[in-house]
């Protein structure tokens, strides 16, 4: 069965123009299959946090996983992944332990360690490196993947904090909380003191680490060097801004603007080229 690759498009274009734009460098099969992966891991995103969202969505949605798994697809999403199954070894350890960080969103949300948090981050984020990994040819770049993906959810992470809270989410790891002398009430009152930008410096340069390993990864992909590069600048480019506007991320989310994206194109190439 073939998918409706027109309906999986605008799954990703609406929801992520940062993977959408890096999506467009890959050639046409792999594109297609980044997008099926992406199509499956949003249907798992919104299982949590979409109209109806909860266990019984989350339930649901790995059910279509495990069709997909078995060559039985039913939804649009199911057929796509199914079809990338067909073409790459795309691992359902990943899904699993993609479900376990879903499981945790389900909330309320409070990590105690940086090693909770940097765990949470592979699973919701370093899992779609190792699905897409696959899809690129990147034989022995699995655990650079990782990394990458993990730095991409961390970057979501230090961007949402004020959307987080909202949602009675703390990904900021009680441990940092108590080092920085940052307090719940502050970041509920919208207050951004000089120990929290210490924190979101920190953890920023955990971030840049991780983008580092990652895109050493680069050289070892069959295809798609300069989509993956050009997803790590777009978020890098987040987290560029996000410590221009002093870390204020309690009431406003730092984004890139179209022209922003498009101008890191002649980086990302350069990138890809590393390493030929």
């Amino acid at each position: 069965m073939e998918p409706d690759w027109k309906c999986l498009a605008r799954l990703v274009r609406s929801h992520s123009a940062t993977f959408y734009l890096g999506s467009l460098l890959f050639p046409k099969a792999e594109r297609q299959g980044a997008w099926a992966v992406y199509a499956a891991c949003r249907m798992g995103d919104e299982a949590v946090d979409g109209p109806g969202g909860g266990w019984e969505a989350l339930s649901a949605w790995w059910e279509g996983v495990e069709r997909a798994y078995a060559g039985r697809p039913l939804a649009e999403w199911e057929v796509g992944l199914a079809w990338a199954l067909e073409r790459w070894a795309i691992p359902l350890e990943a899904f699993a332990h993609m479900k376990e960080g879903f499981l945790t969103d389900l909330g309320p949300v409070r990590l105690k360690t940086e090693a909770e948090l940097l765990r949470y981050c592979y699973q919701v984020g370093g899992t779609v490196g190792r699905m897409m990994a696959a899809v690129a040819g990147g034989e022995g770049a699995e655990g650079e993947a990782i990394a990458l993906g993990q730095a991409m959810q961390l970057t979501n992470i230090l961007r949402d904090v004020g959307e987080d809270l909202g949602r009675n989410r703390v990904y900021l790891p009680e441990a940092l909380l108590a080092r920085y002398g940052v307090c719940l009430e502050d970041l509920r009152a919208g207050r951004i003191t000089p120990g929290y930008r210490d924190l979101m410096a920190h953890l920023e340069a955990q971030a840049r680490a991780l983008y580092r390993t990652g895109l050493k990864g680069l050289p070892r992909l069959r295809v798609g060097r300069a989509a993956i590069a050009l997803a790590a600048l777009q978020y890098q480019g987040i987290l560029d801004k996000l410590k221009r506007l002093g870390y204020q991320n309690l009431s406003r989310r730092a984004h890139l603007k179209p022209w922003e994206r498009l101008w890191l194109l002649p980086e990302a190439y350069r990138l890809a080229r590393m390493g030929e």
